[in-house]
């Protein structure tokens, strides 16, 4: 077979583009398929899309984008598959699709990982957000020969108009990155992680209280927040913030003993796949996490993580886990396997496959 790709970003860049289908294009290329990328940005562009300023050169990086994708309208009738990635372009009405779909009469295979038919709450109100077109996401799944979702929430929204809807969800690469298991036995301070994007912080606010309340107790701990940039709070002694970066994304991870994944509860929210969850439990440490949405999927209470949904709850399991080093190595145990099990690479492969058949 010959599938092509339309990516919003280039490869390599964006967290939703390698855990979702990169990781698995060396299976299609085993399996003798050949396929090609096209991302809508380029690598300049995305070098300096989420800066300030640059705003000629990000105008001017769009309509490059949109170039690239009508030129390449030309050789879709090559491919027999084409898989798009969250929207052929950022902006605009579903054209792109609908020419591939309804005019080269193509199988699409559409893939989305968050609740992409509705505004981001904490998403930046830019020119470019102002330009998004929601309610295409309904009209592309109409359009598609099979959608490829990152939970279940996603795909009930997917069927209401395409029955060719599944899960397909995140997952990771255990044998070859995600590959190392914390020691929760070595003689050093705990250290309770997040990691998340800017878009992101906000959901930080159910747990700071709690975290201020275990300081103020006495108890010795770090809190390590890793993103794009730190959080805007003061409150938190035990507060550190570590730059998020590709080349070193999983030795940072790795230094915690345990991580968070607190989430409000609103419809954006249950959109989402887990996936801090996922990569604290593929280092082999417990995860505690909200219930909204995947969690509570992922994550069984008091077997490889707490589920956790009041204040109290948050205290109560923190507090065990930073006072109790066997704990923490019996549930990261536990929670490693599940990743293995369930959400790897290995795990999935076939699952994606069977998408293009």
């Amino acid at each position: 077979m010959r599938i092509l790709f339309l990516t919003p970003y280039p490869h390599g860049k964006a967290p939703s583009q390698r855990f979702r289908f990169e990781q698995y294009l060396h299976f299609l290329t085993e399996r003798g398929h050949t396929y090609h990328l096209a991302p809508f940005l380029s690598d300049e562009t995305w070098a300096i899309l989420y800066k300030p300023g640059h705003t000629v050169a990000k105008v001017l990086g769009i309509l490059a984008g949109f170039l690239r994708r009508f030129l390449l309208l030309f050789s879709v009738p090559n491919y027999d598959y084409v898989f798009i990635h969250r929207e052929a372009a950022p902006i605009g009405p579903p054209v792109i699709e609908w020419i591939i779909a309804k005019v080269l009469g193509k199988k699409i295979i559409y893939d989305f990982d968050d609740a992409i038919w509705m505004k981001d709450p904490a998403g930046e109100q830019t020119f470019i957000s102002r330009l998004k077109y929601q309610q295409k996401v309904g009209s592309i799944c109409r359009w598609a020969y099979k959608v490829s979702c990152g939970n279940a929430y996603l795909r009930d929204y997917a069927r209401q108009f395409n029955p060719h809807s599944i899960i397909n969800p995140t997952t990771l690469d255990t044998d070859n990155l995600h590959n190392r298991i914390r020691d929760q036995f070595r003689q050093e301070r705990p250290v309770v992680g997040w990691t998340g994007t800017h878009t992101t912080l906000r959901h930080l606010d159910l747990v700071w209280p709690v975290l201020e309340r275990l300081e103020q107790e006495g108890h010795d701990f770090e809190f390590r927040v890793i993103s794009n940039q730190p959080p805007d709070y003061t409150g938190l002694k035990a507060l550190t913030y570590r730059p998020w970066q590709k080349a070193t994304e999983i030795d940072d991870l790795a230094t915690f003993h345990l991580g968070l994944m607190p989430l409000v509860d609103d419809a954006w929210a249950r959109g989402k796949c887990a996936f801090k969850a996922l990569q604290y439990m593929s280092l082999g440490m417990p995860a505690l996490v909200s219930p909204v949405g995947m969690n509570t999927e992922v994550v069984q209470e008091d077997q490889n993580g707490f589920v956790c949904d009041t204040p109290e709850e948050w205290y109560a399991a923190l507090r065990r886990l930073l006072t109790d080093q066997t704990l923490r190595q019996q549930l990261g145990a536990a929670a490693r396997r599940t990743i293995v099990e369930r959400y790897s690479v290995a795990s999935n492969k076939e699952n994606f496959l069977a998408l293009f058949s």
